[in-house]
């Protein structure tokens, strides 16, 4: 397996060994920021149990909230793959960008102009300080991987995406993949 530096756009996919992590255990986490001071990111495959119209219930959308990490949860955060509708977005990469206007993301949605492949919520985020990210890399907690999927990841909800991910990896991350989420709990 090619091994991938942290970058803006990539993601990062929580090892087998970080079992245990409430936050990141089977955890696929798309890459916003990477720089010397420290790297954010936004957990792709934890949905929660809440749609967007529980936190802002003026827009009345369905769509659904997304634990995007462990810090600030009691933000909401997005990524979207339409900047041209959402003014001051900061571009990730291959199309896909964070933040914006969100007045014009409420206009969008009352007028239902936005869907789950477009764009998704999240509460809170991942965060790491300076160094932290490559501390983690160095003990395994993470593996690096492209994101083949450019902009369609925003629309990419299976709750088996760390698993598909272990598939992919190939060697020891096969057995991983069927391992059960709490081997204690066998």
């Amino acid at each position: 397996m090619t091994t991938l530096k942290p970058a803006k756009g990539v993601l990062l996919v929580a090892e087998p060994s970080i079992i245990g992590d409430v936050s990141f255990n089977r955890s696929v986490v798309l890459l916003a920021e990477y720089t010397s001071k420290g790297s954010v990111g936004f957990i792709l495959n934890k949905p929660l149990p809440y749609k967007l119209s529980d936190f802002v219930p003026e827009v009345n959308s369905q769509l659904p909230v997304f634990n995007g990490g462990p810090v600030e949860q009691d933000n909401l955060y997005f990524i979207h793959c339409i900047p041209e509708l959402i003014p001051e977005s900061i571009e990730i990469s291959n199309g896909i960008y964070w933040g914006g206007d969100f007045s014009a993301i409420a206009g969008l949605l009352r007028d239902d102009k936005l869907n789950k492949d477009q764009i998704r919520f999240f509460l809170g985020y991942s965060g790491w300080e300076s160094e932290q990210l490559e501390q983690e890399l160095e003990v395994s907690s993470w593996v690096v991987a492209p994101n083949n999927y450019n902009a369609e990841i925003i629309g990419k909800t299976e709750n088996n995406f760390w698993k598909e991910k272990m598939l992919e990896f190939g060697g020891d991350y096969v057995l991983w993949s069927n391992a059960p989420e709490n081997p204690s709990a066998n």
